[in-house]
């Protein structure tokens, strides 16, 4: 297993992390614990999650993935041998679950996330604190136009730093990184942070698939590559779609046959279909498996730090595992790019 190293930090991560949001929903306990050890037996160190996992997120189901883990690092011992990474919650009214609902990046939200975060994961530090989506304004989870009318008052970035910068002090997380961000958004984080002596963000957590690219397109990567920030590329199969289990059969069990198309609209666009088809079909005709063959993909782009995989089979897990080691041919790299000229960034 290659590893990389994150933004400018002591971090030395697996290629691949193990992302853990179907733990508590789709996976049980003895899931998530069977996964873990064959993750850490295949040579993956990294292990990413949230204080609001499981998804779909609910008031039953909140924490779950994180006691899971907790239980796993108490049981197995292994702290010492990962790097774990948790995220803290933006501001969502609608789940009312988490702290009122009236949870943002300020202080005493910051302070209560990781308290609690490190409660259910049995730890007294975070490797890699991340803060899940901005405070202000910004076009997210589907939504890809920015727009001022939904202006709000949103925590200043500075701000959330500060508190950040104590709990590093305090020993309690020891680096940070932000999730479903813009490149003025890590533009200013970097400002502030250099401004006040703050601490600086290492890693941004994006949507990053062959259906979605606009972490290219926006300069978010020239943002990120002279502001040494490693991309943590999540969702890179889609939500199952580029695996084409969907295009070779509708009704398919997964996250888009389970849960309500509201959940997860911008996978079921007629175009996310149309171009899975014809990545498929480009895989199968070089030998690869459909997930294969976008798992290589986005490991073989310079910007990445470490992709996160997730699976609700040990049979999925070590297929995504496996793709680590594959290289692409330069025919293959440049077909895929032909396919994303007709369909660009259909699943942004």
């Amino acid at each position: 297993m290659k590893t990389n190293k994150l933004g400018r930090t002591d971090l030395t991560v697996s290629r691949v992390c193990l992302g853990t949001m179907t733990f508590g929903e789709q996976n049980t306990e003895a899931d998530a614990h069977s996964q873990l050890d064959y993750a850490l037996e295949r040579g993956i160190n990294f292990i990413d999650t949230a204080e609001m996992y499981p998804v779909p997120p609910s008031a039953g189901t909140q924490g779950s993935t994180e006691r899971f883990i907790g239980s796993w690092l108490r049981k197995s011992g292994k702290r010492g041998q990962v790097v774990l990474a948790t995220k803290a919650a933006g501001p969502n009214a609608n789940q009312t679950w988490i702290r009122g609902g009236r949870h943002n990046l300020d202080a005493n939200n910051i302070r209560a996330a990781v308290d609690e975060s490190l409660k259910r994961l049995q730890t007294d530090y975070i490797d890699l604190y991340q803060l899940h989506w901005p405070s202000r304004n910004v076009p997210i989870f589907g939504a890809n136009q920015f727009e001022p009318k939904k202006e709000r008052a949103g925590v200043p970035i500075e701000d959330t730093l500060a508190v950040l910068g104590e709990l590093i002090k305090e020993g309690k997380i020891r680096h940070i990184g932000v999730s479903n961000e813009s490149p003025w958004g890590v533009c200013e984080y970097i400002k502030q942070a250099e401004m006040k002596g703050l601490p600086r963000i290492a890693t941004i957590q994006n949507l990053y698939n062959l259906t979605a690219r606009a972490f290219e397109t926006t300069l978010l990567d020239e943002v990120c590559y002279r502001e040494d920030v490693s991309l943590l590329a999540y969702s890179p199969l889609a939500f199952g779609q580029l695996s084409a289990k969907y295009v070779d059969n509708p009704q398919a069990r997964g996250r888009l046959t389970i849960y309500p198309p509201t959940w997860s609209p911008r996978y079921l666009r007629p175009a996310v279909f149309a171009a899975v088809k014809e990545y498929a079909e480009l895989a199968r005709a070089n030998g690869l498996s459909p997930a294969q063959m976008s798992l290589a993909w986005c490991h073989s782009r310079w910007f990445v730090g470490s992709t996160i995989i997730g699976a609700t089979t040990l049979a999925q897990l070590k297929e995504n595992i496996d793709a680590e080691s594959t290289v692409l041919p330069v025919e293959v790299m440049k077909a895929i790019d032909e396919i994303h000229g007709r369909y660009t960034n259909p699943g942004q």
